[in-house]
């Protein structure tokens, strides 16, 4: 075990790339800030943009679990980032702008939702109080985010094209991760992972559970949830599982928050 002394000392005297010092740092214990929080998303496109038909449903499932479950509600972009994206895009604009446009869209999502939550006491944290989360939650048992993380100019470029690699899937799973919560749930508007796009392939089937390892290796040419999640799993210390819910149905999410296998579950490897 490291103790406090011997990494104070590491840390003074080596480059923060040293591989000693890494593992010095990696011998800590790891503590979790919210294990029993559980992390929801709310898929923007899924749920968000089709209006009080799929939302209100949702809000009043999620009002009726807050007595039993602590919360962090996270909010997608949906189609409006989409066309943002597509007119930054078209105009030359860089990836870092892009993600400035895609956490202003996906703010949005969280005001709205949050002006729904309203009556209930239920905040909306902005990206610059981000560190007050488990404050919120500590105080009334549950608080909404914008998903997408507060990369900004910073976020990531990717490989190819400009469309920001980190975004409000990844973001929702970097507050799990982050706080050490309990679960993280995706909520969208399918009945989980598919082998192919279901609303375009009617041969596509269901996927009931998969590692991450399975599915990158799979190299599926439409998926539920932003390819760099899987990345994120594979480096993960807490929140190893995530499963997405079709949020369409009722009482799926109470019962994915009770811990059920109602969709597809993705789970990384050790």
């Amino acid at each position: 075990m490291t103790t406090a002394a011997a990494l104070g000392e590491l840390l003074m005297s080596r480059s923060l790339d040293d591989p000693e010092l890494q593992a010095a740092t990696d011998a800590v214990p790891d503590e979790r800030v919210l294990p029993d929080v559980h992390v929801l998303k709310i898929g923007g496109q899924s749920l968000l943009d089709r209006g009080r038909s799929a939302v209100f449903p949702v809000v009043e499932e999620i009002v009726a679990a807050l007595p039993r479950y602590r919360l962090l509600i996270g909010t997608g972009g949906g189609t409006r980032a989409r066309h943002a994206y597509a007119l930054a895009a078209e105009l030359g604009l860089p990836t870092g702008v892009l993600s400035d446009i895609g956490s202003a869209v996906a703010g949005q999502n969280a005001t709205m939702l949050g002006h729904l939550f309203a009556k209930y006491g239920v905040p909306v944290v902005g990206g610059e109080a981000m560190a007050a989360l488990p404050l919120r939650v500590a105080e009334v048992g549950a608080a909404i985010f914008a998903g997408m993380p507060p990369y900004d100019m910073w976020q990531r470029v990717p490989a190819e094209g400009v469309i920001p690699p980190y975004r409000t899937d990844a973001g929702c799973y970097l507050v799990a991760e982050t706080y050490g919560c309990a679960s993280m749930t995706f909520v969208k508007d399918e009945d989980g992972l598919y082998t192919a796009n279901p609303k375009t392939d009617p041969s596509a089937t269901l996927i009931p559970e998969i590692t991450v390892d399975e599915l990158i290796a799979r190299d599926l040419p439409d998926l539920a949830v932003e390819r760099p999640v899987f990345d994120l799993m594979r480096n993960a210390r807490f929140v190893k599982k995530i499963q997405i819910v079709n949020g369409l149905k009722p009482g799926l999410v109470t019962r994915a928050l009770a811990g059920e296998h109602v969709g597809t579950i993705i789970t990384a490897e050790g």
